[in-house]
């Protein structure tokens, strides 16, 4: 198979790590996961990863608790994601880097935007931890921001869905999934894609989305094959 695209950012979100299970870490669905990942590598395509920690830590809905706080804790539990996925993707033969948006050299590489780059021309998988390093903003809007830096082709969402709908298709049977979508119709519909500053960062800078279920990890080759799967928002 000969892939479409040279460089993605996949944004996996934490609950895609914690299996059937629910919470924390599955490690044999991380390694289904990284198992496509490497894949990718293998036919030559620079892949960067955000990762979310709602496996962990869900900080908006703490409610009792200090914002700030909250999502500085939800920053934590993406690195520990991170971590699992770099662990997961060495044992695979993988070459990884971790970098983080919040310094803790113990563990993982300050984010340096040059740094990344080189990484990812030396065929290394860079996984980003800490979301943007700042309150307020979601993981989805760290993916949007890190795809613009590094200058990724594309950004695939691998959700739990296999793509959008106009409304939750767990709760409405007759939901009805789009094939493609402009990032107007995300704002002007308010579809739950991602938030609005995700999307919004993803229309200024051109950056295709491509939404697509990951209960399959194999789907992540066949996008990047440009397979037609799942929803493609630009």
């Amino acid at each position: 198979m000969q892939p479409k695209y040279k460089r993605i950012l996949l944004k996996l979100s934490g609950e895609a790590m914690s299996g059937e299970q629910g919470f924390g870490l599955d490690f044999d669905t991380v390694l289904d996961v990284c198992s496509a990942v490497k894949e990718c590598s293998d036919m030559g395509v620079e892949v960067a990863v955000v990762v979310g920690g709602g496996n962990f830590w869900r900080g908006r809905s703490s409610g009792k608790m200090d914002r700030t706080r909250a999502d500085h804790m939800g920053m934590l539990a993406t690195t520990i994601n991170a971590l699992a996925l770099a662990d997961a993707l060495e044992q695979l033969g993988c070459n990884v880097r971790v970098q983080t948006a919040i310094s803790m050299n113990q563990v993982a590489e300050p984010y340096i935007r040059n740094k990344a780059v080189r990484h990812l021309e030396k065929g290394r998988v860079v996984i980003f931890g800490c979301g943007t390093g700042n309150p307020f903003f979601s993981t989805d809007t760290a993916a949007a921001l890190r795809a613009a830096e590094i200058e990724a082709d594309i950004i695939f969402k691998a959700s739990m869905v296999d793509g959008v709908y106009d409304s939750d298709p767990k709760k409405n049977p007759d939901a009805k999934k789009f094939d493609r979508l402009s990032y107007m119709d995300v704002l002007d519909k308010d579809l739950k894609v991602m938030d609005s500053t995700a999307a919004t960062l993803c229309k200024d800078n051109n950056l295709p989305l491509l939404v697509f279920n990951l209960n399959d990890p194999h789907n992540i080759v066949r996008a990047v094959c440009g397979e037609d799967i799942g929803t493609l928002v630009q």
